[in-house]
């Protein structure tokens, strides 16, 4: 096994990070989707495991908080934030069911759903996206490898194509800023919008 080194490290990310590149015309479309969501009064829902929670937190506590300038507070909620309702949920349901329960009490059709998923497998993830199209919720996935069984269930997929889960984090952080930045310019350019 060779020995890890920062500079090799550093080597795939920007490989990786640069990768999106191609994928630039499906960002754009990903940030309008949720930016318009919001606009229009929808609520944004989030969800991951591990390492994709925080991703999934992330996004939620920058629109509701705020990502670089004061605006108002936007609707976000991160399913994967929610201790009580998770345990709750995974104890008489299973944990399978954690994300789509709390979307079924939570969403109203027109709202987005935002899941991430370095595979695209996990149970839980492509349970919800099952309730985010029977509630009529508009779903967005931010996978790695090759996708999984999420990237057919999304409306919308953005594949990383990365085996290295660390890496695939950064590329989805680095979208999830996308989609804050994109948000944020439009609300702060709303007529009577504090700047």
């Amino acid at each position: 096994m060779q020995q890890p080194s920062f500079q090799n490290q550093l080597g795939a990310s920007i490989e990786i990070l640069t990768g999106l590149n191609q994928h630039a015309a499906l960002i754009e479309q990903i940030a309008a989707r949720v930016r318009d969501t919001i606009l229009q009064g929808h609520l944004l829902l989030t969800c991951g495991n591990g390492g994709s929670a925080t991703d999934a937190q992330h996004l939620a506590e920058e629109l509701v908080g705020r990502y670089r300038g004061n605006r108002r507070a936007l609707p976000a909620v991160s399913l994967a934030s929610d201790v009580s309702a998770i345990t709750c949920i995974a104890n008489d349901f299973g944990y399978d069911a954690i994300f789509a329960r709390q979307l079924q009490g939570l969403s109203k059709p027109g709202d987005v759903l935002v899941c991430f998923s370095t595979s695209g497998n996990s149970p839980n993830i492509i349970a919800a996206l099952h309730a985010a199209r029977e509630h009529g919720v508009f779903s967005i996935a931010l996978l790695g490898k090759d996708g999984g069984i999420a990237r057919t269930l999304a409306d919308l997929a953005l594949v990383v194509a990365a085996n290295d889960s660390a890496r695939i984090q950064e590329a989805h952080l680095q979208v999830l800023h996308y989609i804050c930045e994109v948000i944020e310019q439009a609300v702060i350019a709303e007529p009577g919008s504090a700047h």
